[in-house]
């Protein structure tokens, strides 16, 4: 996708090719939200192999002109991280996404990169909704969420944390784009 940052774009992640690249972004104080801040390199190695396994679960990284620069991760919330929270609707995608850290920081880049990811998810037809789960105190992430059309539906207890369960369907993400349904 070409935006006003340059042309970003997804390619399934190795987990093996990528775990040093990984590590170093899940590690970085600025992913404290991710969880894996003192993960080590095996960690996260097999974390993405399991991921790699899954079959419904998957990783991409994201390329900012051809250089890796954000992860996502795409589930289906009938069997992984959302099992027993919600009831799932026909069409429902969970996602995560994590902008690589960086030390120049380009104005309006984390927007592109959740534009994107949307874009991508909604590109797959069976796809109705999009459902996230981050921290309650992820502040920056749920306007960014609210930017692209997600509408909180309540809080919810992870084991890991206490999550704000929202959602997305495809016409609330076309209308903040402007598109008409």
């Amino acid at each position: 996708m070409n935006t006003t940052v340059g042309t970003l774009s997804l390619r399934p992640l190795d987990p093996l090719q990528d775990a040093e690249l990984l590590h170093s972004w899940v590690t970085h104080p600025k992913a404290a939200y991710w969880m894996m801040r003192h993960a080590k390199l095996q960690d996260v190695e097999r974390e993405y192999m399991r991921i790699a396994a899954h079959e419904h679960h998957d990783a991409y990284i994201g390329l900012h002109d051809g250089v890796p620069a954000f992860l996502m991760e795409r589930y289906d919330p009938r069997y992984v991280e959302l099992v027993g929270l919600y009831e799932p609707a026909p069409g429902d995608v969970g996602m995560h996404f994590l902008v690589a850290p960086t030390d120049r920081p380009v104005h309006g880049f984390t927007l592109a990169v959740i534009t994107t990811v949307m874009e991508a998810l909604f590109a797959d037809p069976r796809t109705r909704r999009v459902v996230v789960e981050p921290d309650v105190t992820n502040t920056a992430v749920h306007a960014l969420n609210e930017a692209v059309g997600f509408v909180p539906a309540r809080e919810i207890e992870k084991p890991e944390k206490r999550a704000l369960l929202s959602f997305c369907t495809r016409e609330q993400f076309l209308a903040t784009r402007g598109v008409a349904i």
